[in-house]
């Protein structure tokens, strides 16, 4: 386990380690955690003060953002080829608040060419189902960026 940078009193869970790759967007509104046993990939956050709204709840435009790296994630892992976000949708089913920890399991559901169908379960402190996303990618060529 290690300390999460900006908590000092959080643990990160064992096999999570920062996710370093993602760009400049995620890379400002983290740090991510990713644990990938070869078969599958779990994407964490630690959810902090500047992640959440007014309410001390997680933004939704955060968890949005987290959910769809998550899912880009499971494509990667399908298909090895980067690809772009065509249509996320999100049931948000229990709030999520500072200082909790917050893991997406995006599995591939589907694909058809090079559009990619995929899924998470938003797992709140190892129990709650928080959230549940379902995204369509579609794959990029070699060239596009």
């Amino acid at each position: 386990m290690t300390a999460s940078p900006g908590a000092s009193s959080f643990i990160v869970p064992d096999g999570f380690k920062a996710d370093a790759g993602r760009g400049p967007f995620t890379t400002h509104n983290g740090p991510i955690y990713r644990k990938d046993d070869g078969k599958t990939v779990e994407v964490g956050l630690h959810v902090l003060e500047r992640h959440c709204n007014g309410h001390g709840f997680l933004h939704g435009g955060m968890i949005s953002a987290f959910a769809d790296g998550a899912l880009a994630w499971s494509v990667w892992r399908a298909t090895k080829r980067a690809s772009v976000t065509m249509q996320l949708s999100l049931d948000f089913l229990e709030t999520v608040r500072i200082g909790d920890w917050l893991v997406a399991r995006p599995k591939h559901v589907a694909t058809q060419g090079e559009i990619i169908h995929v899924e998470a379960d938003l797992i709140r402190n190892n129990e709650n189902l928080a959230a549940h996303a379902v995204g369509v990618f579609h794959l990029l060529h070699k060239n596009e960026k």
